[in-house]
């Protein structure tokens, strides 16, 4: 599969790598493939994301920790530096964040130990996300941050298909959009599938697995 690289037209120092076809994620169907490894792991292309991301909550956010999904961690770091420095633009100035990964069970649900639940309880936490699309794992990630006691105030994104969850407003860098015939399909009611296109690759927030 050969990569489209497509620029952001608001951020446009960031630059995605985008390819058409037809992939399986975990809940659905989709046509385009949005690969975000550099800017996953990556310290410069890390940063890029991280400094457009905490513009959208250093001014009226409490954040006191930031629970990274699909493999965040590196932007997390940038943001939550961020926003903790010193100036009044800052409402997080001076203050400590976490950055939290939550363990993940055989049935896909998340938890936290002993030890790191206190991250959770009774704190601020924002979750951060490689992309949203279906919005299953962001309810899960708010259901979770709830039963152990925490108060989700948002979900940060680099692409999002949805503008908000269970309340909670979505901030992503790009959404559709920004990506012309992007789709995305349940897959029980497929039109690729039902016009006999078979898959290209199983994708999730690790990459994607040719077929």
């Amino acid at each position: 599969m050969s990569l489209e690289h497509i620029q952001h037209p608001v951020k446009g120092d960031i630059i995605l790598n985008v390819t058409k076809g037809h992939f399986a994620t975990g809940h659905s169907h989709i046509n385009h493939y949005i690969d975000v490894t550099r800017q996953k792991f990556c310290l410069s292309e890390a940063r890029k994301v991280a400094l457009a991301l905490a513009r959208e909550y250093k001014l009226n956010t409490l954040i006191d920790t930031i629970l990274c999904l699909d493999g965040t961690e590196v932007i997390a770091s940038c943001m939550a530096s961020e926003m903790t420095k010193a100036g009044y633009m800052n409402i997080n100035q001076n203050q400590d964040m976490n950055v939290l990964t939550p363990e993940r069970t055989v049935g896909s649900q998340l938890i936290f130990r002993e030890n790191t639940a206190p991250m959770v309880t009774g704190k601020n936490v924002l979750i951060l996300m490689a992309s949203v699309s279906t919005g299953y794992t962001a309810k899960s990630a708010i259901e979770t941050i709830a039963y152990y006691g925490g108060r989700a105030v948002g979900i940060a994104s680099i692409f999002a298909t949805v503008e908000s969850i269970e309340g909670l407003p979505v901030v992503s860098l790009c959404n559709p959009n920004d990506l012309p015939g992007y789709t995305s399909y349940d897959a029980q009611s497929c039109p690729l599938c039902r016009a006999g296109k078979k898959l290209d690759a199983l994708v999730n927030s690790f990459g994607y697995s040719k077929l």
